[in-house]
């Protein structure tokens, strides 16, 4: 079984999402702390075959780089070492908190679970994993 893997990356926790094996649809895998994450990777390519991350790239408004995008191209770094022959795609994520927290919403998610940033960093990663899911299906 092949699946891209979502990432949003932050300083003390970050949120995974995984696609299906027909990479139509990204699924929350979970939010851990930052220096997990790497040994969570490793899990997951031992039950999967990994075609690709897919890191969420936040800008500003006006494009440009945000200030913590310095931190993700060192964790970056990181993850090549770790998986040097796995593709790394970005995905701008400039909307992806605030299109997550109303999907939690939507979803009828009470105001004291949606307060939980674990939950809102796992689907922040799903956002960007389907996003960029629903580019490359649709440049098929």
């Amino acid at each position: 079984m092949s699946l891209y893997i979502g990432v949003d990356f932050g300083a003390k926790r970050t949120g995974i999402a995984v696609s299906d094996p027909t990479f139509l649809i990204a699924s929350a895998h979970g939010t851990f702390a930052t220096e997990e994450v790497l040994s969570e990777l490793k899990k997951l390519a031992q039950q999967a075959s990994i075609v690709g991350f897919v890191i969420g790239q936040p800008k500003r408004w006006s494009g440009e780089a945000s200030t913590v995008e310095e931190s993700i191209l060192s964790w970056i770094q990181s993850l090549t070492s770790e998986f040097p022959n796995i593709p790394i795609h970005r995905e701008d994520e400039r909307f992806t908190s605030k299109i997550a927290q109303q999907s939690l919403v939507m979803g009828g998610v009470k105001k004291s679970k949606r307060k939980d940033k674990k939950m809102l960093d796992s689907v922040s990663a799903t956002l960007i994993l389907q996003s960029f899911l629903d580019r490359l299906n649709n440049s098929l």
